[in-house]
């Protein structure tokens, strides 16, 4: 891990999801290092902080996944406006929906209004996927069958390093290339835009999928924080309103993640990240 810039980054607003703490796949080193060095106004948690799924299994918890979880309680202690939007993954939380926890906030679903007047729903997105929702069993078959496919990864970039090559996802490579993969998160992100239009707001940020974006689907910015699992993406909003994803894995000149055998938890389909570049959204 490099050591923490000089300068702090400083932005309006900050989400990020999917972290999943209490599994080995979770990438607290980068997440601290991510929380040290920004800033924000506003901070929210999209969902599957912790992974009760997994937990319940198999405990899991080190002393970075105790740092994570005061590092974000101190910012908001600092006057972070912090919001925390559960996912399925933490559903239990969502029994606290509407209520505050010293200078957090638990709410199913929150509207952010951006600084150049666009108003966004921001919600976790597992509502919108017919997997976790109708049959969570499926959903359990699949988050296996993504630990395979992360432990296989692992031994694959074993591999690579002997030869001098940078880190390659296997799981992005696959969820590019099998159709069915591919066609889900289409579907997905087809879903969350229409209920964001129902909503009648000009933009929606969510999580869930483990695959970051930022784009226009007929007329509605369609924003996914992707996840610090994999890919270790956020989304950002600077001062002016403008939009942004960061790869902070690729921002800090990592290479490999992390080190040790990954035992991820994830929803039904997680993987890669799709944008990092800019994006200046129309006002809708």
């Amino acid at each position: 891990m490099n050591a923490p810039t000089s300068d702090v980054l400083n932005f309006r607003s900050i989400w990020i999801s999917d972290i999943h703490l209490g599994t080995r796949g979770s990438q607290t080193d980068l997440l601290l290092d991510f929380l040290k060095n920004t800033e924000s106004k506003y901070l929210y948690l999209v969902g599957d902080i912790v992974d009760g799924w997994r937990m319940k299994r198999s405990w899991y918890w080190t002393q970075s996944h105790n740092d994570v979880v005061q590092k974000l309680l101190r910012k908001a202690r600092k006057g972070t406006r912090l919001v925390y939007v559960p996912g399925n993954h933490d559903e239990n939380f969502r029994d606290f929906a509407g209520r505050r926890f010293g200078h957090v906030v638990v709410l199913r679903e929150a509207i952010h209004r951006t600084a150049d007047g666009r108003r966004f729903l921001v919600v976790h997105g597992d509502e919108f996927d017919g997997v976790v929702l109708y049959a969570k069993w499926l959903a359990s078959l699949g988050d296996s069958a993504y630990t395979v496919a992360l432990t296989m990864n692992q031994w694959l970039n074993g591999i690579r390093r002997k030869f001098g090559l940078p880190y390659w996802s296997l799981s992005a490579f696959l969820k590019h290339k099998v159709k069915n993969a591919v066609q889900y998160i289409s579907c997905y992100e087809d879903a969350v835009v229409a209920y964001a239009r129902r909503r009648n707001v000009d933009g929606v940020i969510c999580g869930h999928i483990h695959t970051a974006e930022l784009r226009e689907i007929d007329g509605i910015t369609y924003c996914n924080d992707g996840d610090w699992v994999e890919s270790c993406t956020a989304l950002v909003e600077h001062f002016d309103g403008r939009l942004e994803i960061l790869n902070w894995a690729k921002m800090r000149g990592s290479i490999y993640l992390e080190q040790t055998p990954w035992t991820s938890s994830s929803s039904a389909m997680p993987g890669i990240h799709r944008s990092t570049a800019l994006s200046e959204p129309s006002n809708g």
